[in-house]
């Protein structure tokens, strides 16, 4: 995919982020987790970082990027779900220390996920904000919108 394309396609998919973010916003369960405010982090394939924040708190959005960030960084240099490479790395199916990743740093969290599209054309996304499920959730969802 072309990177005029890679990023018409991660501009829609923020456009589609956004309508999912002001609808999750109306779960008592993940408004409450911070006030409304929500995160969202692309790296495709060149090392190119896009993202949006959400919401009124300044000092709450940075923080959702930062973990945003964190998510789909991980996923980036290891092309595994977070969550899901944890798992990996305490079950010791894989070797952590090849991919540069010290396990005091690993994010934990769900809502990092490598994505194809549909040009085969891998991202890596991670959300911040909600709960763990809902942040995968509305990464799914985003993807099916496109």
């Amino acid at each position: 995919m072309e990177n005029i394309s890679v990023q018409r396609t991660i501009s829609n998919l923020l456009d589609i982020c956004e309508k999912l973010v002001a609808e999750y916003t109306q779960v008592e369960e993940d408004r409450v987790k911070n006030d409304g405010n929500a995160s969202i982090c692309i790296i495709d394939g060149d090392g190119n970082v896009y993202g949006k924040m959400f919401g009124t708190d300044k000092i709450k959005m940075r923080e959702t990027y930062n973990t945003a960030w964190l998510k789909a960084s991980q996923v980036y240099i290891t092309g595994v779900a977070t969550g899901e490479y944890e798992k990996l790395v305490f079950n010791e199916a894989i070797n952590d220390r090849q991919l540069g990743i010290k396990r005091c740093d690993l994010i934990g969290f769900k809502g990092g996920l490598p994505v194809m599209l549909n040009d085969g054309t891998t991202i890596s996304i991670g959300v911040s904000g909600f709960r763990g499920i809902t942040d995968v959730e509305l990464i799914e969802r985003a993807i099916e919108g496109l």
